[in-house]
This record gives structure tokens, C-alpha cells and sequence, in this order.
């Protein structure tokens, strides 16, 4: 059963919009099944490289599940009059849903693929604990290579998980997920971004009332001036361009017929 993908208004990229307990049904219905699927999530650095790179558009495209991440296209699409309930409820970064896994059904093998070593060390403990009936293995990501990633592949193969969290940061994790997806053995995977860092304690969360009003991307940006500068205060103009550029072409192909 495919689910209901949805327009997001402005920003021509489609999603699946889905509230804590609907995706803790979903993730149930695909271990049940043993399928291969995956889970992405939509934030305006993903829309900006879906409108710009055709591989990361195609995987978008082919994804189960694509979340509502980022508050902007979460605004957006709440302008669709889609929502039942509060708009909120349907924003879901990692974070959001990851305390939820004791309630996916039948789910007994948890990999965590990226963050160093430390960082994956802890957030596989966590897991452990969240997760109490679940074995929780984990493959560190820091220095990410191609033979690191055989070795990833390699380590798969071996653990059989049934659900993948694969956190190598946007767009790595995206890119692993167009070169290895077909070879990866049948999982569940999730690309969960920076949050098993914050699983593990590693990195701060923003208290979540600032979520809720949408400035999440001032505490990174206070936290992390370098590694965010530019996707906070240059990529939005990026993506204004490349909205404005097919706009024009649209309405340029509308005259010439």
C-alpha cells in the first residue's frame, strides 16, 4: 500500500505527512514484510539539492517515506488545509521519532551506521535501553571513505538488521543511500542526519519551543557558526534562484506553444 504524497506548496517537491503513531505503523508494516525500504525527511537544505541534483531528486522521488523535517516546508504544506490536527504535529525530525521505536512491532535488530566512535558507542547504549528487546549493534561513520563504506556494506550483510539509522549528515547519507541501496540487504533505512550525535548527548537539542516557533536554525547557527553558516543565512537564496529559474522557464515554454 503506497502512501498519499502530497505537494508542497512554492517549493515543487512532494512529501508524505505522517504523525508519530502513523510512522511507528508504517515502520511496523515494513519489518513485518521484510522489505527494503527507505525513510527520508524534507528541510529546505533537501529541497535545495532536489531541485538541483537529479540523483538526490530521483531517490526523493522512490522514497516510502518522506517526513516533514524542516519547519519552512512544514508551514508550507500546512497552508494545503491537509492537516488533521495541529500543523505540528506532523513535523518530524529524527529526534521526534526515535524515543517511539519500543512501539514498532517486532522489531529486533537496530544498526546504527555514522558519528564517531564515541558518539556511536553511546547512541547504540541508548538505544539498547529505549529498545530493551532489540539487539543494537553500530558501525562508527567519521572518515568516511569508499573503503569505509565497503566495509559498511560488508558489516550489513553480516548483522541483518532489520531497521538501519544511517546518520552521515546531508547529502553523504543520501549519496551512500543512490550508490549502495541496491545492495544493501533488506532493512528499513533511515537517514536521520546529525541525530545520532544528539542521541547520544553529544550534541545539544534545541529546547523544543524554539521548534515550534521555527528557529531551530538560529541555536545551530549559535552553537555551530561554521558548519552551518552557510546553509542557514546563504543556501534559502540558492534555493529563491532555482525556484525563480523554473518559474521563468515554465513561462517561457508556455509562450512558445
Amino acid at each position: 500500500m503506497a502512501l498519499d504524497r502530497q505537494r508542497i506548496p512554492l517549493l515543487e517537491v512532494e512529501a508524505t505527512p505522517l504523525r508519530v503513531p502513523e510512522l511507528v505503523d508504517e515502520l511496523s508494516r515494513y519489518i513485518r514484510e521484510g522489505s527494503k525500504r527507505t525513510v527520508l525527511g524534507h528541510n529546505l537544505h533537501s529541497v535545495t539539492l532536489t531541485l538541483s541534483d537529479e540523483g538526490f531528486r530521483t531517490l526523493y522521488q522512490q522514497s516510502d517515506v518522506v517526513l516533514l523535517d524542516g519547519a519552512p516546508v512544514l508551514w508550507l504544506w500546512g497552508k494545503t488545509g491537509k492537516a488533521e490536527g495541529p500543523v505540528m504535529d506532523y513535523r518530524l525530525g529524527s529526534t521526534d521519532w526515535l524515543p517511539a521505536l519500543d512501539q514498532v512491532e517486532g522489531l529486533e535488530r537496530i544498526a546504527v551506521l555514522g558519528a564517531g566512535a564515541a558518539a556511536n558507542a553511546e547512541a547504540v547504549r541508548r538505544l539498547q535501553s529505549l529498545v530493551p528487546g532489540a539487539r543494537v549493534t553500530g558501525f562508527p561513520g567519521e572518515g568516511w571513505n569508499e573503503d569505509l563504506e565497503s566495509k559498511a556494506l560488508e558489516w550489513l550483510h553480516v548483522e541483518q538488521p532489520q531497521l538501519v539509522l544511517l546518520g552521515l549528515g546531508m547529502p553523504l547519507q543520501e549519496k551512500v543511500l543512490q550508490r549502495r541501496l541496491d545492495d544493501f540487504p533488506p532493512a528499513v533505512y533511515c537517514a536521520v542526519g546529525g541525530a545520532i550525535e544528539q542521541l547520544a548527548g553529544f550534541q545539544k537539542l534545541a529546547p523544543r519551543w524554539l521548534g515550534r516557533l521555527g528557529l531551530e536554525w538560529a541555536w545551530r547557527l549559535l552553537l555551530h557558526p561554521r558548519r552551518v553558516a552557510y546553509r542557514v543565512l546563504g543556501e534559502p537564496w540558492v534555493l529563491l534562484w532555482l525556484l525563480a529559474s523554473r518559474w521563468v522557464m515554465r513561462q517561457l515554454s508556455g509562450r512558445r506553444r
